[in-house]
């Protein structure tokens, strides 16, 4: 099976079929992102699809999930994905899950109807970059989407019986508005209730816009002792029923994976003690290594 590319995924689906039918991101144009800024948006052939499902099935006939690639294959129209789920249930009887990367604007696209439709054919486990509830940060960030506009679409996901994970930047609105953006995130996730939770910290690489910005002054970036701040005043903000956070990106500063509410208060602790680790850095910007791995530990 060939791949275009880097590839990514979530870190939860290393042991997931990754199927490619899209190359690239349709959107493409987020600040911070460099996951794939040469690689132009398409649309992978059915057949050539078909055929790398069929390697696959020869090579392992008990996959129970599959990531479809690149960036956001849920653009896909809902016929596309129906047919691709189709070919992935045919060829592999076992699967019970076809998850992929999606945006608030992918959901958009589709009818409720057609929602309904590919939670039926097993859909799910889409990763959602919601990023921030604030609107200033997200008209930065160049997302595409309001928080009002986020919120409307992920209860349509819900209703639709579709599950996913949101997917939240600590820091994304800059050192001047951290509080705000833990306060309208936190609002956010506490309305659309999700069943995960995945928290990253903002860093850019180059080839991106943030990347230039960070350097030039432009954007503003959040000391350790703020992302700290952030990050547990988001956690206090936090009014989940039966969430897990799935915290454990290397670029956070406080990595963890607990269930919410249950660790809540644990959580809170675990803050704290990094807060005394990182005593004599907390005024400093963070130091960063790939995939925005913290140096400054």
């Amino acid at each position: 099976m060939n791949m275009t590319g880097i590839v990514y995924r979530p870190p939860y689906e290393a042991e997931s079929l990754l199927l490619q039918v899209t190359k690239g991101c349709s959107h493409n144009k987020c600040t911070f992102c460099y996951m794939y800024p040469d690689v132009k948006f398409s649309v992978c052939p059915i057949e050539e699809v078909r055929t790398d499902i069929a390697e696959a099935a020869e090579i392992n006939p008990d996959y129970e999930r599959v990531f479809l690639e690149h960036g956001d294959a849920f653009v896909l129209s809902a016929d596309r994905l129906l047919e691709i789920a189709d070919a992935i249930h045919e060829k592999l009887p076992k699967v019970k899950t076809i998850a992929m990367y999606a945006s608030i604007q992918n959901i958009r696209q589709k009818t409720d109807d057609e929602l309904k439709k590919l939670h039926d054919a097993g859909i799910g486990g889409l990763d959602i970059g919601a990023e921030s509830g604030l609107d200033e940060a997200l008209v930065y960030m160049n997302k595409g989407h309001t928080a009002k506009e986020a919120e409307e679409q992920l209860k349509r996901l819900t209703e639709a019986g579709i599950d996913y994970s949101f997917n939240a930047i600590i820091g994304c609105a800059g050192s001047d508005l951290w509080k705000e953006n833990a306060e309208a995130t936190a609002e956010l996730i506490n309305a659309v209730q999700p069943h995960l939770l995945f928290l990253g910290t903002l860093h850019a690489q180059k080839g991106c816009r943030l990347f230039e910005d960070m350097k030039n002054g432009t954007f503003k970036e959040c000391t350790i002792g703020q992302l700290l701040d952030e990050q547990e005043h988001l956690i206090r903000c936090l009014d989940l029923k039966d969430t897990i956070y799935f915290g454990s990106h290397p670029s956070n500063l406080v990595p963890m994976l607990a269930k919410l509410p249950k660790h809540k208060d644990e959580m809170i602790r675990h803050i704290h003690e990094m807060r005394k680790h990182y005593n004599s850095n907390l005024d400093e910007i963070p130091m960063r290594a790939a995939e925005g791995a913290i140096l400054n530990r």
